[in-house]
């Protein structure tokens, strides 16, 4: 497989060094040039040929929010990755970034004087996101990541996924929760299935992505200008209760349990499941127990297989599940797990998921929104 061509721009010589250590040292990515500012790489960008940015935040003369929009004018499909310092300046602005279409955030190393700290956390975290883009990972099933003509991009030959079952509503009551789970490109993604909900959408929300803390409340923050729904990173105690979105703070996993009639949130530090706290699986299988058939998962965008294991243990308890399709997923990792175990009772494009999500709010309900313990369908 053609390695990949990584373009670095930081305004840190001493950052732009250790990045191309670490590139160097991969034999599927090649560092093939580096820039001081944004206004240099655009200018570098029109004679190179490379399959991915890695961009600094802040920098001087044309910072990374203004250079991530002339690189989209320009190269609409390039692959850019943030790379932020772990401040509330610097997540807020990548964020924004993240909003904007770019493909998913680094954090940046703390301290660069520890040179083999500094090296080892980019090897740990950039590196998995790069390779990411050539095709799967040993670890995760087949999955494809990316489905639309990418001359840039290396190509993989992949299966065809399992067929995908009819979707099957629960018959005897609405769905009463909608559960998202998210990684690689999510914030976009998410930006715009939350956008598409419309107004006075009538279920609660939760969502993982996978994001480092800070960066999850900016999300939160960003998100909740887009709807009229109440969208807030969770806090131990909150209810899960129509016009809310719970968004699972960075390094915190987000589940659920019933307190009589409620559903509030718990947070605990568990050990990472498929390497991420949040994880996707640990929040769907707590609302499983909690809504059974009237839970609707989302497995939109990202790298890995969170997500295929909550889902399956939803469909155990009757719910149903959409995954974002191949075409319109920036990786195909996450959602491809989950219809390649023949898991996605319905697989859609990006802008088909919110209108999904509204038509089965018309499905009337006919039983309780929460498991009653007392009817004896209670879990502990």
């Amino acid at each position: 497989m053609k390695p990949l061509r990584i373009f670095v721009v930081d305004d840190s010589v001493v950052v732009r060094r250790l990045l191309h250590q670490v590139l160097d040292a991969e034999p599927q990515l090649v560092p093939v040039a580096s820039a001081p500012n944004g206004r240099v790489a655009m200018t570098q960008l029109e004679s190179l040929d490379v399959d991915a940015v890695v961009l600094d935040v802040e920098m001087p003369i044309m910072g990374g929010l203004e250079t991530l929009s002339a690189i989209r004018e320009r190269f609409s499909d390039l692959p850019v990755f943030m790379f932020s310092a772990l401040t509330q300046d610097g997540a807020d602005a990548t964020v924004e970034a993240l909003m904007r279409g770019a493909t998913d955030c680094v954090v940046k190393p703390s301290n660069t004087r520890d040179r083999e700290h500094a090296l080892r956390q980019i090897r740990e975290t950039l590196v998995p996101k790069l390779k990411a883009l050539q095709g799967p990972q040993t670890s995760a099933p087949p999955a494809p990541t990316r489905s639309q003509p990418q001359p840039r991009m290396a190509k993989a030959t992949l299966p065809s996924p399992r067929p995908r079952p009819a979707v099957s509503l629960p018959r005897h009551r609405g769905p009463q929760v909608i559960a998202i789970g998210s990684s690689t490109g999510g914030p976009n993604a998410l930006a715009q299935v939350i956008g598409d909900l419309g107004r006075r959408f009538s279920l609660p929300i939760a969502i993982t992505q996978h994001m480092p803390p800070i960066f999850t409340a900016m999300l939160a923050q960003r998100l909740d200008k887009l709807t009229d729904l109440s969208v807030r990173e969770a806090k131990d105690g909150d209810i899960l209760q129509p016009g809310t979105v719970l968004i699972a703070p960075g390094d915190f996993h987000l589940t659920f349990v019933r307190q009589q009639q409620q559903v509030v949130a718990v947070l605990n530090q568990d050990p990472p499941e498929n390497s991420c706290r949040p994880a996707v699986d640990v929040m769907f299988r707590s609302l499983a127990q909690c809504y059974g058939p009237s839970l609707v998962t989302v497995v939109l965008t990202g790298m890995g297989i969170d997500g295929a294991a909550g889902v399956r243990a939803a469909h155990e308890e009757g719910g149903v599940c959409i995954a974002q399709d191949r075409a319109t997923s920036t990786v195909w990792g996450m959602p491809g797990a989950v219809v390649h175990a023949g898991l996605a009772d319905q697989e859609l494009p990006l802008g088909e998921i919110g209108g999904a999500l509204r038509a089965m709010t018309m499905v009337r309900a006919r039983g309780p929104s929460v498991r009653n313990a007392a009817a004896g369908g209670g879990r502990r």
